[in-house]
């Protein structure tokens, strides 16, 4: 009883994205810029420490997250994993669309996940950018917009 915690704040779990980690009609700019941006977003936030952006940007020099329907998703290489604090996404939206490895994007989604819960994020985000109504929300939305559609409320 002495030594109870009053840490419940902290350990109250994150919410997955914050309206806060929505940039939208973003100017276009260079990839690693992008991926430096939303890998800021969750630093800031508190979902990972600072090394997991440049894991993020080291994923994207062997492997391009480019997903297809105009979707980035940069996420840390394997090693920058022990960065990962909780489970969280930031999101920046490009109207005019940006150059991603030779690929047109305009929607990239920072993504940091727990374990192995990234690969619950991009099932989710795959599935929302199947549908071309959603996908042109996201790309063309405003920051509720995109919250709703990210977060299951619409």
């Amino acid at each position: 009883m002495l030594f109870k915690s009053k840490r419940k704040e902290e350990t109250k779990k994150k919410e997955l994205l914050y309206r806060e980690n929505i940039r939208v009609n973003c100017e276009p700019q260079e990839q690693e810029q992008v991926i430096r941006q939303v890998g800021q977003m969750l630093v800031d936030s508190g979902y990972v420490d600072q090394p997991y952006v440049d894991g993020m940007v080291e994923r994207e020099k062997s492997f391009s997250t480019f997903m297809g329907s105009g979707l980035a998703l940069p996420h840390g290489v394997e090693e920058a994993k022990k960065q990962v604090k909780a489970s969280g996404i930031a999101v920046m939206t490009f109207p005019k669309g940006i150059d991603w490895g030779g690929n047109e994007v305009h929607v990239v989604i920072g993504i940091a996940g727990v374990g192995e819960e990234h690969l619950d994020i991009l099932s989710v985000i795959a599935d929302k950018m199947l549908d071309e109504s959603s996908a042109e929300k996201l790309a063309n939305g405003d920051v509720e917009t995109v919250y709703q559609i990210l977060a299951g409320e619409e």
